[in-house]
């Protein structure tokens, strides 16, 4: 379902003005009380997951209200920031090249409630997702931390286990949490973190992007918005959250402690496995005062869409960095939004597909696959993409594959993050005659009105056709 979009009109500026706006479009579902917390609130979330967003009243018999499928198609993103879709990937990175630094404010609505003795599964409804996961996690929250040397902010998401009322299991991969923290445990200390749950879109768009160190994603949401990000400082340490957050939780990731956390279900469809992991000391909650949680069910398509997006933008502006002639490309849904990237160029020269391959890889380590294609091959349609690898690609001549390289490891065929790589150079050869390769073409056919062309009552038509072709004395 498609909502209308919002190009020319300001983007909705939080959480529950992106809620309204999909329920004035009917993309806004709203649930019985007392759907369980347990499984029964995921279920209905995937049964509805490429459909409407879902709002669940009283979960559990809880107070605080859930909210899921904020994003059940490409589009909606596109309408969050106040775009067409075809300018997607534009908008963010001219939001990653111009950030705009957050405004520290004295106080925001996401400290209108402050719980220092805390009691995570009683204060707040957190959901337990998938089949086989360990528990009830926090799957929405954007983790911020603040480098303990320079105090240069990251935000990003990580899987959150409750492991105990004031205790959360969580998964760092190597990338900018896990350095931070590995700066303080270095020597001896805890990591100050915040997790904020229930943001606008935009803030949870810009946590997926691929920043260098020491880029605080936070600058590239208030451009995404057109106006800085308010924050305020949280009241238990230094981290600066999101004033117009719904949920707020404060703590500290603790040194030379690890714990059992998983499994849990991730994008790749399959359970990230069990093991021990850093663990957070949570100090306080706040919260507005009737705060609404946000959740995502773990490899539904809001988890594929939210992390696909942002990445393509950040591997966009990495590739035509080298290779100005990248027009575009795509995270396809069926390399979840993550391993399968394709490629989209004007060829100039035999070769430049296995750089630019070369380049993808190494723009992040969750690639595992990268398919170039020439400008006719439509890039938002995988039988396209197919078809341009049946029909210009030889494995001998245009097969690239890397061994041992790092990727992801929540990729079960991985030995421990350990990955090959393979690139596939579907494009046509410069030199190839040129009707070798040209597409097949029915001239007019992009003109054809259909209204204008076919009869509205195919039935009625076919039977009175029918009549028309019966012998006379049959």
């Amino acid at each position: 379902m498609r909502t209308e979009n919002l190009s020319g009109v300001d983007a909705p500026k939080d959480l529950r003005s992106w809620l309204t706006h999909l329920a004035e479009h009917g993309k806004l579902a709203i649930a019985r009380e007392g759907i369980d917390l347990t499984d029964e609130l995921a279920a209905v979330s995937k049964r509805l997951e490429r459909d409407r967003a879902v709002l669940f009243p009283k979960p559990g018999g809880h107070g605080i209200p859930v909210v899921a499928n904020l994003f059940a198609a490409r589009d909606w993103v596109a309408d969050a920031i106040g775009v067409k879709e075809d300018q997607l990937l534009i908008r963010f990175l001219a939001a990653a090249r111009e950030p705009l630094p957050v405004r520290e404010v004295a106080s925001g609505p996401v400290q209108e409630v402050v719980h220092k003795e805390v009691d995570l599964l009683r204060q707040l409804p957190i959901p337990k997702h998938n089949e086989r996961d360990s528990g009830p996690y926090i799957t929405a929250g954007l983790l911020i931390a603040r480098n303990p040397r320079t105090g240069v902010q990251n935000v990003s998401i990580h899987r959150c286990q409750i492991s105990g009322p004031n205790r959360i299991g969580v998964l760092l991969l190597p990338r900018h949490t896990l350095a931070y923290f590995r700066m303080a445990e270095q020597v001896g200390e805890a990591l100050e973190i915040a997790i904020v749950i229930g943001v606008h879109p935009a803030l949870i768009l810009a946590s997926q992007a691929i920043a260098a160190l020491d880029e605080d994603e936070m600058g590239i949401a208030g451009a995404l918005l057109g106006r800085p990000v308010d924050v305020v400082k949280c009241k238990t340490n230094s981290v600066r959250v999101p004033a117009h957050a719904e949920i707020v939780i404060e703590g500290r990731i603790l040194p030379g402690i690890r714990a059992p956390e998983g499994p849990f279900g991730e994008f790749p469809q399959y359970y990230g496995p069990r093991a021990n992991r850093e663990v957070i000391e949570v100090d306080a909650i706040t919260h507005r005062e009737r705060p609404i949680f946000h959740t995502i069910v773990g490899g539904g398509y809001e988890h594929l869409v939210l992390g696909g997006v942002p990445r393509e933008a950040t591997l966009l502006q990495h590739l035509r960095r080298s290779f100005p002639n990248v027009l575009d490309l795509r995270l396809t849904r069926g390399g979840v939004c993550r391993y399968h990237l394709a490629v989209q160029i004007d060829k100039t020269s035999d070769g430049e597909p296995k750089n630019i391959i070369m380049s993808a890889f190494g723009a992040h380590y969750d690639i595992k696959q990268v398919v170039v294609v020439d400008r006719d091959v439509n890039i938002s349609d995988t039988d396209e993409i197919e078809w341009a690898v049946a029909t210009r690609f030889q494995a001998d001549r245009d097969l690239l594959v890397i061994s041992g390289a790092l990727g992801s490891k929540l990729d079960p065929t991985t030995n421990d993050g350990i990955s090959a790589k393979m690139g596939l150079d579907a494009t046509v050869p410069i030199a190839a005659p040129e009707l070798d390769f040209k597409r097949i073409h029915v001239k007019g056919e992009e003109q054809v009105d259909l209204e204008s062309v076919l009869q509205k009552d195919s039935s009625a038509a076919f039977a009175s056709l029918v009549a028309r072709l019966r012998p006379e004395n049959g």
